[in-house]
C-alpha cells in the first residue's frame, strides 16, 4: 500500500485452505485470461467492465457488512498486504492463517486478490528489506511456500511496493531490489510455473515534466525481470489530472517492447493510484470526479487492471490527507445498513461498473476539442457512451449517433433526463464530471 500504517495481528489458528467454487461466476472472470478459475494465462487485454476494477484494502478479517458494501460498489479485485513478518515468525515456520481467511471471504464474493510480497523480517537482515544471501534466500523461500499453499487461488503475486521510495529500508537501492525479484521470480517459478509474478510496483512512472522513465524502473527492465514478470504494474500518483497519465503509459509501453523477451507481451497494470479529497485544491466532489476518470482513462490506454488507493478513508482527522483516499468514510457501524457512511467517489465507483457492466470499450469519438472525451462501450451489439471535458468551462459536444432515445446519467447515479437526437446527432453539455449517454427506454 502508499502507507503502512499497522501491522497485522493474525491469530495462531492452524491454516486451512480455501476451497475454489468453481462457480459460473468465476467461470467469465477475464483477468489473466482464464478459462476456469485458477488457471492463468496471458492477461486478456481490454476486459468488460468492470472485471478489472478493484481497491485497496488493509485487512485480512473484514468487519461484518463490510465485504457485501465494497462488493455493491462494483470492484472485481483488491490489492492487500502479504507481510513477510507476519507470516514467518520463526525461520522457516510460515503461518497463512490469516491470508486463509481472507481468501475465503473473497472467494464467497467472487472476488480475486493482488497480494504484494513485502517488507522485511526481524528475523533476517535486521529487519531491513533483504540485502544479504541469507536474507534473500529467506524471503524467496517463504514467497515459493505462499505460492504453493495458495496455488489454483487465481492470485496476482507482487514483487514488493514502491521500492523505489521510502518503503525499501534503509533507503532505496536498485541492485538489491533486482537481485531479490530475481531470486523470487526462479523461486515463484518452480513452486508453480502458472503462478502469476508481477512487479515493481514504483512509486510513479515518469520523471516530472520530461516523460522519461523512472531510472529505477528502467534498471529493472533492462536487467531482465521481465522474464519472470506476467505484467509491470506502477502508481500512476499525480496531482494533475488523470487524463495526463496517457503519454507516461506509451512512454512505458515502448521501454517494455524493447526489454522484453521475444514474443512475450506484457501488459501495463496500475496497481495503486488514488487522491486525497484533503489534498490542497481537492475535496470530496473533486475526488469523485478524478475517480471516474481515472478508471476510464486506464481502460481507454489499455490498462487491464486498475486498483484505486483506497477502500476506506484511514482516519478522521480533517487535516491529515493520507486518512482521505478512501470511497468510503472512516468511522464504521455495525448497526447501520450500509457499515460505512459512503463518500460521493462510492457512488462515482457504483455507476461506472453499473451503467457499464459487461460493455467492452470500443474507442475514443473524435469528437470536440483535444481536451474533450467520448468514449464508446459496446455489449451485444448495444452501445453506450461517456463524455467529460478537462475544460475548466462546460460546453456542448454534438455526438452522432443512430440509437434514439438516449437517457442521459451522472457522474453519481443521478438521473439528468432525456437527451434528444436530431439529425443523427445528440446534443451534451460536457463539463469535468463524466456523464453516460444509455440508449433504450
Amino acid at each position: 500500500m502508499r502507507r503502512w500504517t499497522r501491522v497485522l495481528g493474525l491469530s495462531s489458528e492452524l491454516q486451512r485452505r480455501v476451497t475454489v467454487k468453481r462457480t459460473a461466476g468465476f467461470l467469465i472472470l477475464w483477468i489473466l485470461g482464464t478459462v476456469a478459475w485458477g488457471r492463468s494465462a496471458s492477461i486478456i487485454p481490454n476486459p468488460p467492465v468492470p472485471e478489472g476494477l478493484g481497491v485497496n484494502i488493509h485487512f485480512t478479517d473484514p468487519r461484518p457488512g463490510e465485504m457485501q458494501m465494497l462488493v455493491d460498489s462494483g470492484v472485481r479485485w483488491v490489492r492487500m498486504d502479504f507481510a513477510w513478518s507476519a507470516t514467518e515468525k520463526s525461520p522457516g515456520q510460515y503461518d497463512f492463517s490469516a491470508y486463509d481467511r481472507l481468501m475465503a471471504a473473497l472467494t464467497e464474493y467472487h472476488l480475486r486478490a493482488i497480494l504484494i510480497l513485502d517488507y522485511g523480517n526481524d528475523l533476517y537482515d535486521q529487519g531491513l528489506a533483504p540485502h544479504t544471501s541469507r536474507g534473500r534466500r529467506a524471503f524467496a523461500q517463504w514467497a515459493a511456500a505462499a505460492v504453493r499453499h495458495f496455488r489454483g487461488a487465481g492470485i496476482l503475486w507482487e514483487m514488493y511496493n514502491e521500492p523505489n521510495g521510502g518503503f525499501w529500508r534503509p533507503h532505496a537501492k536498485v541492485e538489491n531490489y533486482i537481485r531479490l525479484a530475481r531470486a523470487v521470480g526462479e523461486a515463484i517459478q518452480s513452486a508453480d510455473p502458472q503462478a502469476s509474478y508481477i512487479g515493481p510496483a514504483t512509486s510513479g512512472i515518469g520523471l516530472p515534466s520530461t516523460h522519461l522513465p523512472i531510472p529505477f524502473l528502467e534498471a529493472c527492465l533492462r536487467a531482465g525481470l521481465l522474464r519472470y514478470w506476467s505484467a509491470v504494474s506502477v502508481h500512476p500518483y499525480r496531482r494533475s489530472d488523470p487524463e495526463t497519465a496517457a503519454a507516461d503509459y506509451q512512454m512505458l509501453r515502448e521501454m517494455i517492447a524493447k526489454y522484453a523477451p521475444g514474443g512475450k507481451q506484457i501488459p501495463i497494470l496500475s496497481g495503486e493510484w488514488g487522491y486525497s479529497s484533503a489534498w490542497k485544491g481537492m475535496d470530496e466532489a473533486r475526488q469523485t470526479k478524478l475517480l471516474a476518470r481515472q478508471w476510464l482513462t486506464n481502460i481507454s490506454n489499455g490498462i487491464p487492471i486498475s486498483i484505486w488507493y483506497d477502500w476506506h478513508d484511514d482516519g478522521a482527522d480533517p487535516h491529515e490527507p493520507e486518512h482521505h483516499f478512501g470511497t468510503v468514510h472512516f468511522p464504521y457501524d455495525a448497526n447501520h445498513d450500509p457499515v460505512y457512511t459512503p463518500k460521493p467517489a462510492f457512488l462515482a465507483a457504483r455507476t461506472l461498473t453499473h451503467v457499464l457492466n459487461g460493455y467492452t470499450f470500443q474507442k475514443r469519438l473524435p469528437v470536440g476539442g483535444a481536451n474533450d472525451y467520448v468514449l464508446t462501450f459496446e455489449k451485444d451489439g448495444v452501445e453506450r457512451l461517456v463524455a467529460w471535458t478537462t475544460d475548466s468551462t462546460p460546453h456542448t459536444l454534438r455526438i452522432p449517433t443512430a440509437q434514439s432515445p438516449i437517457s442521459l446519467i451522472g457522474c453519481e447515479g443521478n438521473d439528468l433526463g432525456p437527451l434528444p437526437v436530431v439529425n443523427g446527432n445528440a446534443e451534451v453539455s460536457v463539463r469535468d464530471a463524466p456523464i453516460y449517454l444509455v440508449p433504450g427506454k
